[in-house]
């Protein structure tokens, strides 16, 4: 699948039909906190990751998620991918730890994917 940067609002309903032609019930998001823009459709986060870091984003502000589009709540969001391993950045688990950061890239996605 192609990889997507998300630069504008989406719906929940885009991400499910991506869902379903890739993984089934989720999505492999990376976001740009920084930025406030996203990537999607990768096989795997680090392919989001170079998709936007060849868009001038700079790596200590991006963060691999999965979002399950039919969740809600705070279990739609999963802070999970091997790109967050980053212990210069006092990260030093899959898990994005800092919740700092998760409220960064709940704000993301609560601007870049609409109901």
């Amino acid at each position: 699948m192609t990889i997507r940067l998300i630069t504008a609002a989406a719906t929940r309903r885009e991400f499910a039909e991506i869902a379903e032609k890739q993984f089934g019930n989720f999505v492999k998001v990376v976001v740009d906190i920084e930025r406030g823009i996203m990537a999607i459709g990768g096989e795997l986060h680090a392919d989001e990751e170079a998709a936007l870091i060849d868009q001038d984003s700079k790596q200590e502000h991006l963060w691999g998620i999965n979002v399950y589009p039919a969740r809600t709540g705070d279990d739609w969001i999963e802070f999970d991918s091997m790109i967050n391993i980053r212990p210069s950045q006092r990260n030093f688990s899959r898990d994005v730890e800092d919740p700092k950061i998760q409220r960064r890239i709940r704000d993301v996605i609560a601007k870049l994917i609409t109901a």
